[in-house]
């Protein structure tokens, strides 16, 4: 089956209406020019006629007569260029005009103008031989009967040209009815057109559409056995087997996200086991055990209660977000357990401004910060370690918030620091070869996996025989309904 292209369906469509409906305009343009044209020779003619009438029929006797009389030299006179005007006159209007009654009236005038000037010469030559006045007037009579007849034939020209351009508005008339009758052909024409583009392109789109639309549905509703049928249009052929594509890989996607949401709960689970190590239950029931046996009671109800509340706070019934204050309470009691087995080599200070420690964060991110300081920083020194946890606005916007652990432990060489950020920075493409860092890399992740693009993780500050610093920074959240579903 031979594939239909919409695109080129349309524009030839729209390219065949542009033609058709350009035919009026451009037909109206050239008869309204040629008429426009007509009319202006028409109107130039009559305006120079009237113009040379009156040269002739009233200048050119009353330049003569200031002649007779004496009042002006013959030499000195107006007549010749009066007579140059008329020739130069008549010349241009039989050269313009298109009726030839109207250039039989020019031809006779110019012969009446010859005429003239005739008389005009025999003036002069009469008067340079010395006539008499009454000759002279005798000779301007004649003059004046020959301008009157150039009147009269330039007057007929005039009445003939009118004529003329009665002729050229009946014209226009005719070409007005024409333009009409090929308007309206055209409007059928172009109706006939567009109903069968119409029908073509809506047949071509209404039923692949309509298939699209079923298959979503189906699929919607859980048929991923639907297919669509491949309509044989160009536009709509690639969406017709993406369509087919993408249901057959909804159930791919379907399984793979089940198997990373199963991941993802395997990878909370290991964050619970590296919070709460088998060594740190088993250590802290030892010093209960020794402190019970040396009857050190209210040392053992301490640590008891410490490690209850421990316990209490880390599962808190299933919630992911906790106040800041649960999260350093949970710190204080990790901590005074250490307290009383580390005696000697641990102390530690929380500083937290008050005005924190009703916002809510996701829970246990600092625990394992602190568990690493003293693990990998404070055991591996000689002397009394100082630990130091934080928790200060970020910023003078108070819109974020820092946390900072800080220990004066052992610390990393640059070597050692340079592969925990880049264990950290790869360890999600193969956490199962995490070393000493699965503590770091599981808040890191978690950070991430929570705030997305709103935290820059866990940044590492550390010098060897000195100590670490490992701090991050968050936004500020009251309302943590965003968080997919969590329980505050």
């Amino acid at each position: 089956m031979k594939n239909r292209n919409l695109k080129m369906t349309i524009q030839f469509s729209y390219l065949l209406l542009i033609l058709i409906t350009l035919i009026p305009s451009v037909y109206s343009l050239i008869v309204s020019q040629i008429h426009s044209y007509q009319y202006n020779l028409i109107i130039q003619n009559v305006s120079r006629a009237n113009r040379i009438s009156s040269i002739a029929n009233d200048e050119i006797p009353t330049e003569l007569w200031d002649i007779i009389c004496g009042r002006r030299e013959f030499e000195k006179g107006r007549q010749y260029e009066m007579m140059d005007e008329i020739k130069s006159g008549l010349d241009s209007m039989l050269q313009s005009t298109q009726s030839s009654e109207s250039r039989i009236k020019l031809e006779v005038a110019q012969r009446t103008g010859a005429t003239l000037l005739r008389n005009i010469n025999m003036l002069s030559n009469q008067m340079k031989n010395g006539s008499s006045v009454t000759q002279n007037e005798a000779s301007l009579d004649e003059i004046r009967t020959i301008t009157s007849l150039f009147s009269d034939v330039m007057q007929d020209f005039i009445v003939a040209e009118i004529e003329s351009g009665n002729e050229t508005n009946k014209s226009f008339r005719r070409s007005s009815i024409i333009l009409t009758v090929i308007q309206v052909i055209i409007t059928f024409v172009a109706l006939i057109i567009s109903t069968k583009s119409f029908f073509t392109v809506s047949n071509a789109i209404t039923k692949p559409i309509s298939d699209m639309e079923s298959l979503s549905t189906k699929v919607a509703n859980g048929d991923l056995t639907a297919r669509i049928d491949i309509p044989h249009v160009d536009e709509l052929d690639t969406l017709a087997e993406n369509l087919n594509t993408m249901t057959e890989q909804i159930d791919v996607l379907i399984q793979k996200n089940m198997e990373e949401q199963k991941n993802f709960q395997k990878a909370e689970m290991k964050a619970l086991q590296a919070q709460i190590t088998p060594h740190f239950l088993y250590n802290t029931f030892d010093t209960i055990v020794w402190l019970a046996e040396e009857e050190r009671v209210e040392e053992v109800v301490k640590i008891t209660k410490a490690f209850s509340d421990f316990l209490r706070i880390s599962l808190s019934r299933g919630h992911e977000w906790i106040t800041i204050e649960q999260e350093l309470e949970h710190i204080r009691n990790y901590l005074t357990i250490q307290k009383i087995r580390y005696a000697d080599i641990l102390s530690y200070t929380i500083d937290a401004d008050e005005g924190l420690l009703d916002f809510k964060i996701i829970k246990l991110v600092l625990q394992p910060l602190v568990e690493n300081a003293i693990y990998h920083g404070i055991k591996n020194k000689r002397g009394r370690g100082e630990l130091t946890v934080r928790v200060h606005y970020a910023d003078e916007s108070h819109k974020t918030i820092q946390f900072t652990v800080e220990d004066n432990g052992a610390g990393f060489t640059e070597e050692r620091l340079k592969e925990v950020r880049n264990e950290l920075a790869t360890g999600d493409r193969d956490s199962e070869k995490l070393s000493s860092v699965y503590g770091l890399y599981n808040v890191n992740k978690k950070l991430k996996l929570y705030y997305g693009g709103q935290t820059e993780g866990i940044q590492i500050e550390s010098e060897a025989g000195k100590g670490s610093r490992i701090s991050f920074t968050l936004p500020i959240y009251i309302d943590v309904s965003f968080a997919g579903g969590s329980n505050v």
